[in-house]
């Protein structure tokens, strides 16, 4: 079939695209531009690669003609600003933690790239994702864990649609990283040596506080504040609650005697809540934006596994519906460092059953 692959310049996708174009499918490559220009990320800085920087394009044509495949370049500058670099910034000036990967996948390289691939005649859009898509037996398709689970992406792509999913093809899916790295030296990919992409693409190297600061959707937005305790006692005093993140435990300015923690962050009085380890605990959590694509969820709820974070171990826990797209999620045991703003991944087994956006702890 005639298949779109969403080329990143990196390893991972161009080896995405060889495999399905070594098994007969009619390819072609679609590359983005995201990031403003100009910036440098904290990965470039230290001599890193990090995703979709400018000389990706380059990359990602170099390996286009090296396949003899088409290659098409999408400016989508504007459209990665209004959907994920401000809200990015609107996140941590009101004291969440925003995921801009996840919005990044749900919106540009599932809406806009698949959108492109579906009008240039394509089936299906297909990734470098360490990803699955199972088939499932009465029709349709549904996400699952890569099989390396070192490398599992999965909990990136939990918001993702039914129907996007069916449009999907992983072919990295089977595959470890090593494997994947070999077929790259296989293929004579002039990028098979490149490094991993690291960091988030638009992030500077003086970091995200740094780079709020500077953008013009924060002027007269930003105001100090102060460190408090968990009883409100002024512990110090901060320059913006923008720098901070729920489980922060560096850059406080303060010593407690004992490790200390960014516990909550109340951004209508400015205060930033320092605290223990225990005092990050959280018996689960309220969230919005639910894409669910397992079967009906009971009144009385249903029982899940729940990520968390990317590196985060996934724990059980009883999820229950209510409203359109909004769900309660209570832990079996309690978890630590539970941010707003932050993605909660739901799975059965290896199965994605999806995701939704955590808006506040439950204390009780």
């Amino acid at each position: 079939m005639r298949v779109a692959v969403a080329m990143s310049g990196g390893v991972d996708s161009s080896v995405a695209a060889s495999l399905l174009r070594e098994q007969g499918h009619e390819v072609i490559g679609l590359t983005a531009t995201l990031a403003p220009p100009g910036t440098t990320s904290a990965a470039e800085a230290r001599g890193e690669q990090r995703c979709c920087a400018i000389d990706d394009v380059a990359d990602a044509r170099r390996v286009a003609d090296v396949l003899a495949i088409p290659h098409y370049v999408l400016n989508l500058r504007e459209q990665f600003g209004r959907e994920v670099l401000t809200p990015f910034i609107a996140d941590y000036l009101t004291g969440r933690t925003p995921s801009p990967c996840v919005r990044c996948n749900q919106l540009i390289k599932w809406g806009a790239l698949l959108a492109r691939a579906l009008a240039l005649g394509a089936e299906a859009l297909a990734t470098g994702h360490y990803a699955r898509r199972e088939l499932l037996p009465h029709g349709g398709a549904r996400l699952a864990r890569g099989r390396d689970r070192a490398k599992d992406q999965s909990y990136f792509l939990s918001l993702l649609s039914a129907h996007q999913i069916e449009r999907t093809v992983f072919p990295l899916g089977e595959l470890t990283k090593g494997e994947v790295r070999e077929l790259a030296q296989g293929f004579a990919l002039p990028v098979a040596a490149k490094p991993e992409s690291q960091e988030v693409c638009f992030v500077p190297s003086t970091g995200h506080g740094a780079f709020v600061s500077s953008r013009p959707e924060a002027a007269g937005r930003i105001r100090p504040g102060a460190l408090v305790d968990t009883r409100g006692k002024i512990l110090g005093r901060h320059h913006g609650i923008h720098a901070f993140t729920i489980g922060q435990r560096k850059g406080l300015g303060i010593s407690l005697g004992q490790p200390a923690y960014v516990v909550d962050i109340r951004a209508d009085a400015a205060e930033v809540v320092v605290g223990s380890k225990d005092d990050l605990c959280a018996l689960g959590f309220t969230a919005n934006g639910l894409v669910w694509n397992g079967s009906p969820i009971p009144e009385e709820g249903i029982h899940v596994s729940v990520q968390v974070r990317y590196r985060a171990a996934p724990v059980p826990a009883l999820l229950t519906r209510f409203g359109a797209d909004a769900c309660v999620v209570r832990f079996v045991a309690p978890q630590r460092a539970i941010a707003p703003g932050q993605l909660a991944a739901f799975y059965e087994a290896e199965a994605v059953l999806g995701g939704a956006w955590i808006e506040s702890r439950l204390s009780r």
